[in-house]
Order: C-alpha cells, then structure tokens, then sequence
C-alpha cells in the first residue's frame, strides 16, 4: 500500500487543493491531508477549524484522510508510514518555492518521495490567500471554495469587522 501525505495550511481550502487531493487519490492506495498548525504566516481560522472544514469537504471519501500536524512534514510521514509527499504547482514561481522544499525533505528523509502534480487549468489562479482577499472586500468566493467553506469565510470576516481585511495582506485585487 502507497500512502502519501498532501500537507498544507488549507486557509481555506479551495477547489484547487481538492483537485489535487482527488488526482492523488487516484495515484496512491490512501491519501491523508496533513493541516499544519504552526505557520510562520498570519492565518483566518485555526487549526481545529480548518481541520474541520476539510474534514466537511471530503466527508465520505474513504481514500482520503485528514489529520493535523506540527512537526517536520517528513517527521510526519515517518510517523504515519507514508512514502510520499504530494505538492500542487500552480504557476512557474511556485516550482522554485517546491524544488528547494523537495530537495530539503529529500536531505532529511531521502526514502520519502515528492510528486507534484499540476494544477487543472480551471484552478491555477486560485490560492488561499487569494480567496480570503477577496472575501476580505465582500467579494463572491463561491466560484473558488465549496459552499461550506465560503459560509464560514463570510462568518470569519463579519466576525472580525473592520479589522477583517487587516488579517489579510491586500494585493492588487481591491484596484
């Protein structure tokens, strides 16, 4: 049996990331979506929420699993038994970001493998950062995130008020 790990922030999860987790499903015996519970970045929900709304999201599929961690992500793969990492890459800018990551894991664990895969074309311009930008300035993310996960977007930021969109870092999307 090949199980292979897709870890990540998930902040949300979008319709990419599930892209992703559902192609690898189809490669590997077990997928598990690890959520990472310490990033160095500033994050809408915590960890216990974003478990839950990926837990939402893939409710029913047997193949694919989802835990959260806080360690190494190849100390978890040790612990968990998984041989391989799955990475989604999106733009050209990512595969530099990806590469020195995999050569990384590659130095620490180098029995543990990192297969990306490219993102559809549908969802390439979707990042979690991305949806809650958007969101932040009351715009419609349900095209980007399924219903569940916009609901409690929509839910995060009418909690935060008008400190809601400096919990995001704005780009040019508000121009």
């Amino acid at each position: 049996m090949v199980r292979a790990i897709f870890p990540g922030t998930f902040d949300p999860i979008h319709y990419g990331h599930i892209d992703i987790a559902e192609r690898a499903g189809r490669l590997f015996d077990e997928v598990i979506i690890a959520v990472f519970d310490r990033p160095l970045k500033n994050l809408l929900f915590s960890p216990e929420e974003r478990i839950d709304l990926v837990k939402q999201t893939f409710d029913g599929r047997g193949r694919i699993k989802v835990i959260g961690y806080r360690s190494l992500t190849v100390a978890l793969c040790q612990q968990i038994d998984a041989q391989v990492i799955v990475r989604g890459l999106r733009v050209f800018s990512d595969f530099e970001h990806e590469f020195r990551m995999a050569l990384a894991n590659h130095r620490l664990a180098p029995e543990i493998e990192v297969v990306a895969l490219i993102t559809s074309e549908e969802h390439s311009f979707l990042s979690s950062s991305t949806v809650r930008e958007i969101a932040s300035l009351g715009g419609d993310i349900t095209s980007m995130v399924p219903r569940h996960v916009a609901e409690a977007v929509v839910r995060r930021f009418k909690e935060l008020g008008d400190d809601g969109p400096r919990v995001v870092p704005l780009t040019a999307l508000r121009d």
